[in-house]
């Protein structure tokens, strides 16, 4: 492929006709968005709480400089305790650290905890906190979740800081949930989104201990960093995954833990199945924890199964990742569900990784979370019963909520 009148480069063990790809993606995204990707970036998947909260904590304890936390979910459990614990011993230590709660989310921390980090140290700030706000600002929050240790290492992906997502998701207890752990450039794109969000609660921004370094070459993956947020009219996560199924050409897999999209993605879903792409959708099974979203999603389901996309439902334990794949080329990992709360009400964040491995990884979780799901058969849903219709009905005055 020619770019700017010059051959593009190979990517690292790339064949000629992935890298055609990946570079016609990337320039698509680019342009479209007003996003620039970095290339020299280190990616590491992270599957379930078993190696996401190790992760996380190692990387805070170990902090000298800083650390930005935020996070939608802050609940209970002894996992909320050892993030408390540890954040309060970095801050004990001399660390700046801040830690960004969304005030509908995390309303269920324990108070003790919010002591223990205040009395350290810890700068808490809480975004939009329901009692102050009007109803229309109370509607969007900030459901973005990423750390950043020392500005040379990140994490985002799915997860929150509670109970429910220690384990390995071998049962309705543990929840099945992706992280991806970020070095490089890239990180500052995670930062920003930490920087956004803070600046509406905070008056402070930076201060001396920010060091603004330049970032080594970590790696080879080239990542695009989205931002998505609440306003009025077309927004970039909507761009992010209308480009996405519109560049497919072979395979566009999506798991997302709330499916419940307007009628513009689920034609564009069909429309992608019906040009010869194989779209596969893995959603949560019997333990979703959003019944009417999952509803609201199932009144779909027909026309995505006659227009030949495959729809499964993840049966051990509540499905909570957010991940696409594209043509075993392009990854998209975060925090934006495939529903109209993520993509128009808010704040949110996605990585895109133009990388074979890294997507290959994420694709083989795909392929061992699929043997534990059940295929919707259209046939069989067709004839599902009246109570699930009338079901499936009943929320539709608040599916642009959900």
């Amino acid at each position: 492929m020619v770019v700017d009148g010059r051959p593009a480069p190979l990517a690292h063990g790339a064949a000629p006709d992935e890298a055609a790809r990946k570079q016609r993606l990337r320039r698509r995204l680019e342009r479209l968005l007003g996003v620039a990707a970095t290339e020299g970036n280190d990616l590491l998947p992270l599957r379930n709480g078993d190696e996401i909260f190790p992760a996380m904590l190692g990387a805070i304890r170990s902090a000298r400089h800083t650390i930005d936390m935020m996070t939608f979910v802050y609940w209970r459990g002894q996992i909320a305790h050892d993030f408390a614990a540890a954040l309060a011993d970095r801050a004990r230590a001399g660390v700046r650290v801040r830690l960004l709660l969304d005030g509908f989310g995390a309303k269920e921390i324990e108070q003790r905890l919010l002591e223990l980090m205040s009395d350290a140290g810890v700068q808490v700030a809480w975004f939009r906190k329901p009692m102050w706000l009007s109803p229309f600002k109370q509607n969007h929050r900030c459901h973005r979740k990423a750390l950043v240790v020392d500005e040379h290492t990140a994490f985002t992906g799915g997860v929150g800081i509670a109970e429910e997502w220690c384990g390995d998701a071998r049962n309705p207890a543990e929840w099945r949930d992706t992280h991806v752990q970020v070095r490089g450039p890239a990180v500052d794109g995670i930062a920003a989104a930490f920087a956004q969000n803070w600046a509406e609660c905070h008056d402070e921004l930076f201060d001396d201990r920010d060091r603004f370094i330049e970032h080594p070459q970590a790696g080879s993956s080239v990542v695009q960093v989205v931002r998505g947020s609440a306003s009025i009219g077309w927004q970039d996560m909507q761009t992010l995954i209308r480009v996405l199924l519109t560049s497919a050409e072979e395979r566009f897999r999506l798991a997302t833990a709330y499916f419940a999209p307007d009628a513009y993605f689920v034609d564009l879903l069909c429309e992608t199945a019906r040009r010869g792409v194989r779209v596969e959708i893995l959603l949560p099974g019997p333990h979703t924890d959003q019944r009417a979203c999952q509803l609201a999603g199932q009144h779909h389901y027909t026309r995505l199964l006659r227009a030949g996309v495959h729809i499964r439902q993840y049966q051990p334990s509540m499905m909570h990742a957010k991940i696409i794949t594209v043509d075993s080329v392009a990854a998209l990992i975060g925090s934006t569900n495939f529903n109209r709360r993520s993509m128009d009400h808010d704040e949110e964040i996605m990585l895109v990784a133009l990388d074979e491995e890294f997507t290959a990884s994420l694709d083989r979780d795909y392929d061992a979370d699929l043997k534990r799901s059940v295929e919707i058969d259209l046939t069989r849903w067709r004839r599902r019963a009246v109570p699930q219709r009338v079901k499936e009905a009943a929320v539709a005055p608040i599916r642009r909520f959900l």
